[in-house]
């Protein structure tokens, strides 16, 4: 019989300290000055304290499609960084290896956890854009959601905008409750971010099934704030617009 063959060894170059020397190599003044206009960094905003160096994000999804099978452990690593584009290297490698056909059952698992765990990293919108709804939600598509229903009650702004973003998984499987309990939790949210998440989330379901989101927005409309509700109506008529909003 023909000996077996010897399981591929991992790539020596699959580490956050390669993944970061190519990064910083596409460093760019001109870029840093857009992202710092882009960002709210300044004193008392939500990005105050980050480190962005200016890569643009092109540049670190193309670099992230090259280090695609990073281990969790080097992930973490780039997780741990100061630098914001570190980070978002780390997350945007995440997203895609999730849906690998050679990503196995286990690996989809410790990246859902790594996520989770390490969610004190993820502290801007776009980290949470980049893995939530392709890491978080498809992990819980078929099990169960409690986690995301603890996340939306959190005192931490990112956690509930995973919470919001993650059920974009069951939207597209025609399962809107998670979504509708969740936007119901965050109706009196302080923060802009999530008002957008949320609108955003409603006006998916309704690309789904317009009965049910405007059962939500004549029970809730009233209620919502006005970057909630100007999401979700988005793509109605402008009559129906003004129904809502005098709601």
């Amino acid at each position: 019989m023909p000996a077996s063959k010897a399981a591929p060894k991992p790539r020596a170059d699959l580490t956050a300290r390669a993944f970061t020397e190519r990064l910083l190599a596409l460093q760019d003044d001109e870029e840093l000055r857009k992202i710092q206009r882009y960002f709210k960094s300044g004193e008392g905003e939500y990005g105050h304290g980050d480190t962005f160096i200016g890569v643009r994000m092109g540049s670190i999804f193309a670099l992230a499609r090259e280090f695609a099978e990073l281990p969790p452990k080097e992930l973490e690593k780039m997780l741990d960084s100061d630098i914001h584009e570190v980070r978002v290297g780390a997350l945007s490698v995440m997203a895609k290896q999730y849906p690998l056909k050679t990503t196995t059952d286990a690996r989809r698992k410790e990246l859902y956890d790594l996520y989770l765990r390490r969610h004190d990293r993820i502290n801007n919108w776009d980290l949470v854009d980049l893995a939530a709804w392709h890491v978080v939600g498809p992990w819980l598509v078929d099990k169960p959601r409690a986690v995301l229903h603890k996340l939306a009650k959190s005192k931490n702004m990112w956690e509930r905008r995973t919470a919001v973003l993650a059920t974009f998984s069951f939207i597209r499987r025609g399962e809107f409750d998670d979504t509708l309990r969740i936007v119901t939790v965050v109706l009196k949210d302080k923060e802009d971010l999530i008002h957008k998440a949320a609108g955003w989330a409603l006006r998916v379901v309704g690309d789904k099934d317009r009965a049910v989101l405007e059962a939500f927005l004549d029970a809730h409309a009233a209620q919502m704030p006005r970057a909630m509700l100007s999401n979700a109506i988005e793509k109605f008529a402008p009559a129906d617009k003004a129904r809502y909003r005098a709601m």
